[in-house]
């Protein structure tokens, strides 16, 4: 069995635990390739303690408690902490969830998040694959606390930022992004390891059919009911919604955001393109602030690049996320 161990991609998952987070936490823990070393969690979608009960919901789900549990950053490195979220209802999980574990706190680490990234990463140098899915803030604070953290990763993937200037929350920027956008800007500047962007407008022209969505949460498992409850209450979830937000700019269809970073991570050959470029995070702009500027002419002058997924398989991708829910 050590072989097999030694097979194994080392994952920390870093999260604001909404509902596509909890896809893609399902992706990881379904991956018979990926040991999944520790989830931290940072604010975002909600609060960070919601969070952290999200996360410690779907281990149990999965029966997968022993995986362990870290709270970070309640807030951004700079400025007030404007939730401005209720994509994934208050609570990040479509506020259908009457049943909080009232010791939930009991099963989170004592030990920080950023400490724990610190310390997993020391420990298993250029072995951890690290799944950033909210706001970047846990990273930024670890590259502060150890300037050499970045160098000690195998590899870096990122759901957030955008490659066309068309926002989410903003006009011009993403949401994790746009939450904390100096952490953004930093992790993009520092961290040289290889490092994997899965943005926003990526995840929106690699939808999926609605009809994809209703066959995976209508598995007859416990994942699936999950996800089934979860979103059921959830407007960000509905055809009509969209209609108005993501359609006008992409075609219609199913987007869980978190999983297309998760996927990448777990089986790359799920990307089928990707831009190799160096990034900058804007952060003055009064439109921009917090989009992502792709340097494809090294205006910037550069040394350090990153790969912008853009094409994937999306065949390949509905089978994982069917495998997530298994």
């Amino acid at each position: 069995s050590t072989t097999l161990q030694m097979a194994k991609k080392l994952v920390v998952v870093d999260t604001d635990c909404g509902i596509d987070d909890a896809q893609a936490i399902l992706m990881a823990l379904a991956a018979p390739n990926v040991e999944v070393l520790a989830v931290t969690c940072v604010f975002g979608n909600t609060v960070v303690e919601n969070v952290c009960q999200n996360v410690l919901k779907v281990l149990s789900v999965c029966e997968r408690e022993g995986i362990p549990v870290f709270r970070g950053c309640a807030g951004p490195l700079v400025g007030a902490n404007n939730l401005c979220s209720d994509h994934f209802g208050t609570d990040g999980f479509g506020d259908v969830m009457k049943d909080r574990d009232p010791r939930w706190e009991e099963k989170i680490q004592k030990e920080n998040a950023v400490d724990a990234m610190i310390r997993l990463v020391t420990e298993n140098p250029n072995q951890v694959s690290l799944v950033a899915l909210g706001p970047l803030t846990n990273l930024a604070l670890a590259v502060r606390l150890d300037p050499g953290f970045p160098q000690k990763l195998r590899e870096l993937y990122i759901m957030g930022g955008n490659m066309e200037g068309i926002g989410n929350v903003t006009l011009c920027a993403e949401f994790n992004f746009a939450m904390d956008p100096e952490s953004a800007f930093i992790v993009l500047e520092e961290f040289t390891c290889p490092t994997y962007v899965a943005s926003w407008e990526y995840s929106c022209r690699n939808s999926l059919p609605w009809e994809f969505f209703d066959q995976l949460i209508n598995q007859d498992t416990p994942a699936a009911a999950l996800m089934k409850k979860i979103t059921s209450k959830c407007w960000a979830y509905s055809k009509e919604a969209m209609r108005n937000k993501r359609d006008v700019y992409f075609n219609p269809g199913f987007v869980s955001y978190d999983a297309y970073a998760m996927a990448a991570c777990v089986d790359g050959s799920v990307v089928t393109e990707t831009v190799r470029c160096p990034v900058r995070v804007e952060l003055h702009g009064s439109m921009s602030r917090g989009m992502m500027a792709l340097d494809r002419t090294n205006e910037l002058k550069k040394i350090h690049s990153v790969h912008v997924l853009t094409k994937c398989d999306v065949e390949r991708f509905a089978q994982l996320l069917l495998g997530s829910v298994q």
